[in-house]
């Protein structure tokens, strides 16, 4: 596997890091797995390509990263108390997760459950602000509601799923789709380059980009429906009900990350920004009233470039952190 693609994978030791150092708010403290399989694992899966007529099958890990559609089989050879899948698709995608067969027992603890975003050392992305349902919403048990709700979809390109496997022979099988999202909001790249737009069409909601490495991120257009008040964004956007910010953080929460720039004014022409935290996110603030869109590139930023960085109050912040 070439540099470029470990560089493309690397968030996959975030999974492990939130995995194996935050087992509290996962329910995860024993199991572990080393970041090469993980790497190698979905490098693979990938680069896979398969026949529409063929459906790839394989045994999940109890700690495993999934983004080839497919079913995916655990069977617990010993009790398994701390798992968890993580589902990716394109920024296009919203991720479909169907229960084929269950062998588990609910009423002596077992359970399996899917969560409609990721956590990340204990924060989760989408964040509380960001996604269209309440917290509890983003929950499904399926010793609650599997047999009413034997399919589970996401609201953006990411989903986990995290059980507990009393009794060896405990098994569960599940089906991972990719469904067509036409206006995608809140999206965890796969890679550290990359282009994108994002269009909200007359919702007042918030969507989010994250990007999980220290980027360049270049705006190319911004349209912000009436707004055109260079003034304002001068003075700052707070009060704008429209807006785009850029912010660098390093954990998955937007809500605790830090504002690098907002605009509220709309633009052609690039503007650029260099972040150089574990997470770069373009987020968009949309009050419902008008159609909204921003396109902007992106590219990982190099050893040097970072080394750079260091010492400017700006755009330091993270590498001070």
């Amino acid at each position: 596997m070439s540099g470029t693609s470990r560089v493309q994978l690397c968030f996959l030791l975030l999974s492990v890091t939130a995995l194996r150092g935050h087992a509290r708010f996962l329910g995860i403290q024993d199991n572990e797995i080393s970041p090469e399989g993980l790497l190698s694992l979905l490098s693979s899966e990938l680069k896979r390509e398969l026949p529409e007529e063929f459906v790839y099958r394989r045994a999940l890990r109890c700690l495993d990263m999934v983004a080839v559609e497919g079913q995916f089989t655990f069977t617990a050879e010993r009790p398994q108390l701390n798992c968890a899948v993580f589902f990716i698709g394109e920024p296009s995608d919203i991720i479909s997760i169907e229960y084929d067969s269950v062998n588990i027992d609910c009423r002596g603890g077992d359970f399996i459950k899917v969560f409609d975003g990721w956590v990340m050392k204990g924060e989760k992305f989408p964040s509380t602000q960001d996604h269209p349902l309440p917290l509890y919403e983003r929950y499904s048990d399926y010793c609650e509601t599997g047999v009413t709700r034997p399919i589970v979809r996401s609201s953006q390109n990411v989903a986990m799923l995290f059980f507990r496997l009393h009794q060896s022979g405990s098994s569960f099988t599940v089906t991972f789709r990719k469904l067509i999202n036409p206006f995608p909001c809140n999206v965890v790249s796969q890679t550290p380059e990359g282009s994108f737009t994002m269009i909200i069409p007359q919702q007042h909601r918030n969507c989010s980009f994250s990007i999980i490495y220290p980027v360049e991120i270049q705006i190319g257009e911004l349209s912000l429906g009436q707004h055109n008040d260079l003034k304002r964004s001068i003075l700052g956007c707070a009060g704008s009900g429209d807006f785009v910010e850029l912010l660098g953080g390093n954990g998955m929460d937007t809500s605790k990350m830090f504002p690098m720039a907002d605009l509220c004014y709309s633009f052609n022409g690039p503007a650029q920004m260099k972040v150089g935290c574990d997470n770069t996110v373009v987020r968009m603030v949309s009050s419902g009233k008008f159609v909204n869109r921003v396109s902007f590139q992106y590219r990982l930023l190099g050893h040097q470039e970072l080394q750079q960085m260091k010492g400017n109050s700006v755009e330091d912040v993270c590498l001070r952190a």
